[in-house]
Formats: structure tokens, sequence, C-alpha cells
């Protein structure tokens, strides 16, 4: 059970815990909230579970609670202790406690634990702020995929994530995520069921893995990052400026004219699935 903004500022104080704005740490006050994270996460008992920043444990107790094996990476070493001190002599076969960088370890240790072999997942998580992006583009980047994403982010985070393709808010890891996720749901959530109160509203995102994810080559993922730096330009223009890599833009030109791709688009008016046939082509 969540606990009130009073109980939690109790506890932070008998903890002798600041919350710290540069780890995004506000915590969930809301049960409400908490049982539509786990009614989204589709979540069964023996369900293994990635979550990240466990904080205080609100979601981890109702995750473990479900029957989850839950595997948490926790950055603060304060709120690490107090994880492994309340939670983990409770539920010591099924919480995985891991003190880390989220961002060097996205998945909470998992995939030394469990292998890769026929390994299914989740992630349900209340993401700090301040790593979302770069904890997801890791996520994307490792050798399994999670089958469901029940994610609490920032709204204007997870609008670039599902963003529109030709829309401004259209980046790089919107086109990564999109090859391989589908958008499942959306959940408003708004600042006050925080503690304390952040500056901005939240958003819960769901989503699936596809049936066939995609996942781009590494050569591929550099040049959209390397296009997207100057977004405003044409592809054509982008492309003459690649004066040292002269064999992989014949190859990246002759993909374009293979798809009918102009190039007096700009990179976020490419659809997605021209990226997807471009890859194929590309190297």
């Amino acid at each position: 059970m969540p606990l009130t903004p009073t109980e939690t500022k109790k506890l932070l104080e008998r903890l002798g815990h600041r919350p710290r704005q540069s780890l995004g740490q506000n915590f969930l006050i809301d049960p409400n909230v908490v049982q539509k994270q786990l009614r989204l996460g589709l979540l069964k008992a023996g369900d293994i579970v990635v979550e990240v920043g466990p904080g205080l444990g609100t979601l981890t107790e109702a995750l473990l609670e479900a029957g989850a094996d839950v595997y948490a990476v926790e950055l603060d070493r304060g709120l690490a202790h107090y994880i492994r001190q309340t939670f983990v002599p409770k539920y010591p076969d099924t919480l995985h406690l891991l003190e880390a960088d989220a961002v060097l370890q996205p998945l909470a240790g998992l995939l030394e634990a469990k292998g890769t072999e026929n390994l299914q997942y989740s992630v349900i998580a209340n993401l700090p702020y301040a790593i979302s992006t770069p904890w997801i583009a890791q996520v994307l980047k490792q050798p399994v995929l999670p089958q469901r994403l029940v994610i609490m982010l920032q709204k204007e985070a997870a609008d670039r994530l599902v963003a529109n393709f030709g829309t401004k808010s259209l980046g790089p890891i919107s086109i990564v995520l999109q090859a391989a996720f589908k958008q499942a749901g959306t959940h408003a959530v708004s600042r006050q069921v925080f503690y304390p109160i952040p500056d901005v509203d939240s958003c819960l995102l769901v989503l699936e893995q596809k049936n066939t994810p995609h996942r781009f080559k590494k050569e591929t993922l550099s040049l959209i990052q390397r296009i997207f730096t100057q977004r405003r330009k044409q592809l054509g223009n982008l492309i003459r400026q690649e004066k040292n890599r002269t064999e992989e833009l014949a190859a990246w030109v002759k993909a374009l004219e293979a798809v009918g791709i102009p190039l007096t688009i700009r990179p976020e008016g490419i659809p997605l699935d021209s990226w997807i046939t471009l890859d194929n082509l590309f190297i």
C-alpha cells in the first residue's frame, strides 16, 4: 500500500534522506495508480518483471505481492539499503536488487541471472525523468527485448517516444522504439500523486513488442543519429556533407532511390516502413 504524503515525509526523515531532484526522486503516493500499473502490465504470478528506481518500494511491494519475480535496480545507496532491509527478508526468492546505474544496467542484472534462451519478461517502472530516454535506448540494444513495458515518465518524454512520423517531436529514439514496439495504451497521471510534487505531469505509457520487432543495424543507427542532429536540413544536403563516407553514402543514396524517397525530404518525413526498408538495403 503506497504511503500517504505525511507517511512518506516521516519515513524519509527517519531515513535521513532528502529527495534528490537530480535523480528524479518523486515518490508515488496513490494506490490507485499502482493498481493501474499492475492491471496494464497484465501481471500474473510467476512473471518476471524489471523495475527501475524502486525508491521506497511502493510499486516493488505491489509487484511482489502479486507474485512477480522482480529484478530491481536502484542507484541511491540509502534507498537501496532500505529496500534490502525492508523487502528482501520478506521476499528472498523473488526480489533481486542490484545497486547500480540503470543506464549501465538497464535490466537490473536479469540477463546475467537468467540468460537469454526462452527469456520472457516485462518492465513495470516509474522511470526517473532524467534517465528515461537513455534508459530506453539501452533497453532497445539488449539481446532480448521485453514483451511489454508499462512505464511512468514525463508526459513530454512519452509524447516523443510515440510521436507521429512527419512531426517535429519525432527523433531517433521514436524510430527505433516504434520499429520494435506498438503503443497499447496511455494513462494521464497528475503531478499531485507524487511527493515531492514535480513540476510536470506524467503519463503511464504501455508498449507491446511487435510480432516481428525490427532491430536496426549499428551503421543505420549511427546514420539516423547523425542526420537528426541537423533535422531542419533536407536529406540531400545532409548526405552531401558526409564527404568522408563515400562508399557508405553511395549505398544510402541507392537505398533511398529504391524506396522512392526524394532527397528534398527532411529526416522526420521518412515513414517508419521506409526506415526499415532502408535498413534492410543498407550496408
